[in-house]
Order: structure tokens, then C-alpha cells, then sequence
């Protein structure tokens, strides 16, 4: 009994030696450090820029919701006194990546329905300087004006002559939406001394998402060969839609998208 009670004892001896020996050994080792590398973000060449322009908004809200899933730079062009051309020109305006400008109904060639106080080549220029004064009072912090159709307004250059002179007055740049071929709005903004650009591609002529696509692609190869391109969309959901798959692709291969201020010259 004796014996196996001294057995015993020298069993948990051992057994409690074995572990203080553990813990100095493990207490000795140092903690394992873990060094996190930071993440590098890729850079990309900018090989072209690209200023995205969406006409006709201020009928609808319908498709600010895609809109605000596209984190690239975009330019909209708000036509006037429309029921939500005040919210949205007012909402946008102070949001990250957007500018505002005014989309100024004008005379088109055609027989067609226009808005009201839409500018026509038989106005003064006392009438269009009013007009457009009420339109920017309505689309505040508008940077620009651009011409919502107007193949006739563009085409005559007293009455550019006048648009050009409200756009200068108010430090403003012009977007010639370039839907005629006598357009002679570079000519006039030139003798103004006003700020202009022209449009490159326009989008959606088709709401068809391959078409509007194969156009998108069509602008990039525009802007890589001259450096910078101006595209033109309508406030669509497939338009809107289609930007927002094909914007981050488009950065991979070194687009860089900018505000439409940021090509004007």
C-alpha cells in the first residue's frame, strides 16, 4: 500500500513537472507577428477621356435609381420647367461625379410637337435672352447649355449669335448636340470667345442594349484616337443600364471618364 502510494506521488511529481516545463516553454515563445501588405491598386495609362452626356431628363424620376448605381463622372443635360426639372437639377448639382446643364428646347427643321418657349430663328434677342434666363432660373447650378434638337436653330447664325451671347454673359460653356450637318455653332462660339464642344457618338438612337453597345464601343475608339470623345445618351433604362456594365471595363483599358466641363475648350 505504502509502495504504491510513493509510486504514486512520484507519478504526479513528474506528471506536474512535465507541465511547468510546458507552460515556461510555451510562455517563452513570441507571438507569431502577421505583417498585412497593403493593397496596391493597379495603375492604369489613361489612354483617352470620355464625357458621357444624358439628354431630356426632367419628364420623370423613373431612372434615378440606375443612375445612382453608375459611380463614374456623367453630365446631364435637364431640359427646362418640366415637372421634376427643378428636384433633379437642385439633387444632382451638389452630388459627387455629376454636372448639370440646361437642355434648351430649340427650333428643329422638321414639323414637330416642341416645348414651351422653345428659341426659333424668327425670335429677338430680347426674347431669347428672356427665355433663357427664366430656363437657367429653373436649372440651377447649371455649368453649360446645350441645343435640345434645333437642326434649324443651329443651322442660322443670328440666332446662335444670340444664344451664344446669354451663354457668355452667365460664364457658361456650350454643348452643340450636333444634329445638323450646316450646324455653324464652333464658328459663332469661336467669334463669341465662349467655351464649346461638340458631340462625337450619339448613343441610343435605337433602344436596343446590342446597338447601344456596339455604339459605346464605337466612342471609344474615337476618343483613343483623338484623345477625348463626347457621347450622348437619353435618359432610357437600357442606356443607363448598358453604362453602368460597360464604365469599369472600359477604365480596365484606360478610359478615363470626366465631366463634360473637363473637354470643353
Amino acid at each position: 500500500m505504502i509502495k504504491n502510494l510513493n509510486g504514486y506521488k512520484i507519478a504526479v511529481a513528474v506528471l506536474s513537472l512535465v507541465v511547468v516545463i510546458e507552460g515556461l516553454f510555451l510562455f517563452s515563445r513570441k507571438p507569431k507577428v502577421v505583417v498585412t501588405k497593403p493593397v496596391v491598386k493597379k495603375h492604369i495609362a489613361v489612354r483617352a477621356e470620355i464625357a458621357i452626356v444624358i439628354d431630356d431628363w426632367g419628364y420623370t424620376l423613373n431612372n434615378t435609381g440606375i443612375l445612382a448605381k453608375i459611380k463614374y463622372p456623367v453630365t446631364l443635360a435637364i431640359l427646362p420647367n418640366q415637372k421634376y426639372s427643378k428636384i433633379i437639377a437642385q439633387d444632382i448639382s451638389v452630388e459627387k461625379n455629376r454636372e448639370v446643364i440646361l437642355h434648351l428646347p430649340s427650333e428643329p427643321v422638321e414639323k414637330m410637337g416642341l416645348e414651351p418657349d422653345t428659341i426659333r430663328v424668327t425670335m429677338s434677342a430680347e426674347e431669347i435672352s428672356r427665355i433663357i434666363t427664366k430656363d437657367l432660373e429653373n436649372i440651377v447650378y447649371a455649368k453649360g447649355i446645350s441645343n435640345h434638337m434645333g437642326s434649324r436653330v443651329t443651322s442660322d447664325e443670328q440666332t446662335m449669335g444670340y444664344i451664344l451671347n446669354e451663354v457668355k454673359k452667365d460664364n457658361l460653356y456650350f454643348l452643340d448636340s450636333f444634329v445638323s450637318p450646316k450646324t455653324v455653332c464652333a464658328k459663332v462660339a469661336k467669334e463669341a470667345g465662349v467655351r464649346f464642344a461638340r458631340r462625337d457618338i450619339f448613343l441610343d438612337n435605337k433602344k436596343d442594349p446590342t446597338y447601344i453597345r456596339q455604339q459605346i464601343l464605337k466612342l471609344k475608339e474615337r476618343a483613343i484616337k483623338n484623345g477625348k470623345a463626347i457621347g450622348i445618351g437619353h435618359d432610357h433604362k437600357y442606356t443607363l443600364e448598358t453604362l453602368a456594365g460597360m464604365m469599369p471595363g472600359l477604365e480596365e483599358e484606360g478610359i478615363k471618364f470626366v465631366l463634360l466641363s473637363e473637354v470643353v475648350k
